[in-house]
């Protein structure tokens, strides 16, 4: 069984520079946020135990950087109303894309075998396959039961679509599994469905709680959104050859050793042809962590890892490029601390 996931949506490496964004965006911001912990924490443990001490255990740790994203969109957009009912609005939809993400990375854990999340133990390791699969459900649901609540088409749609992405993209690396010969344009299309598309809902979602709900404004904000988080999952990916566990929070190559075959393996094998011929099957095998160890080194000496963080920060130069200038001021500056956290997690 593998220490930690090796998952796309792992919160393992997320984005260090939030408390920069939170202490930028004022007293107003961290309102905004303190309500959706507090709303999170109610919903998850209303289901009862034992799914809610599951459930709560899941979404304790993360840094919210899909809820914050909700709330900045909806800001950008004009804001919700200001009634209590909008206020509620915004914090639903900022809780249902948590709890989405947070049920991916349950059903995750139970894919990789995965023995820790966030330090402690997966609900795999913790209850066993058959709850851990009842707590992503659940999780799932629960999303889906809060947002109903804002009766919004628009939005059950936007975070319908980004689910489906998100099974599409595990299918596809289902298929993917250790299969060396992995195209750029294959693996980039993962990284939008299992990591892209729900940064793009979180997005929408915000957008859309808005007392002017503008559909071109929401999808501008959407393909930011989109675009950093591909940065995101780039450089996550990155993360895993580089290291050190103590900044990624799983041990290096991790992702290799789970047949997750990544942008800097893929680049590496076009700069190295023993590479080629790899044979990533053998690190099923007692020797894979030290093999594993033996080709991230392989993969480094190529300057491939340089390359493929370059390709990263032109997709997130991309995303802030792509904002609208037509934010309210302090938002756009804001959102561009999002894009630039993304970056500065690989420094």
């Amino acid at each position: 069984m593998r220490v930690v996931s090796g998952t796309a949506t792992s919160d393992s490496a997320e984005v260090d520079g939030l408390d920069a964004i939170m202490a930028s965006g004022g007293e107003r911001l961290r309102e905004w946020m303190a309500r959706t912990e507090h709303h999170l924490r109610r919903v998850t443990a209303e289901a009862g135990a034992p799914l809610a001490d599951h459930a709560n255990a899941t979404v304790v740790g993360g840094k919210r950087l899909r809820p914050l994203l909700v709330v900045l969109a909806a800001e950008s957009a004009g804001g919700p109303p200001q009634t209590s009912a909008g206020a509620e609005r915004l914090v639903r939809a900022a809780v249902a894309v948590e709890l989405v993400h947070s049920a991916t990375l349950v059903h995750d854990d139970i894919v990789d075998d995965a023995l820790l999340r966030r330090g402690r133990p997966s609900v795999a390791a913790l209850a066993g396959r058959q709850v851990a699969v009842a707590t992503g459900d659940l999780l799932f649901s629960r999303a889906f039961a809060e947002l109903a609540l804002n009766d919004d088409v628009a939005q059950l749609r936007a975070l319908s679509d980004a689910s489906s992405a998100l099974a599409e993209g595990e299918l596809l690396q289902r298929e993917d599994a250790y299969a060396a010969h992995v195209a750029v344009e294959r693996y980039m299309r993962r990284c939008e469905l299992k990591t892209a598309a729900l940064f793009e809902a979180a997005c929408r979602l915000g957008a859309l709680t808005a007392v002017d709900a503008s559909a071109a404004l929401a999808d501008a904000l959407g393909v930011f959104a989109r675009r950093i988080g591909l940065a995101f999952q780039m450089l996550d990916d990155v993360l895993d050859v580089s290291g050190p566990v103590e900044r990624t929070g799983k041990p290096r190559g991790t992702d290799l050793l789970d047949g997750t075959v990544t942008l800097p393996f893929i680049l590496a094998r076009e700069r190295d042809p023993e590479l080629i011929a790899f044979d990533l099957p053998s690190l099923r095998g007692e020797d894979g962590p030290q093999t594993v160890q033996e080709l991230c080194e392989r993969i480094t000496a190529t300057g491939a890892l340089d390359e493929a963080r370059e390709r990263a920060l032109a997709v997130v130069a991309e995303a802030k490029a792509a904002l609208p200038t037509i934010l309210p001021d302090g938002r756009a500056a804001l959102l561009g601390l999002v894009a630039d956290a993304v970056v500065e997690r690989d420094r």
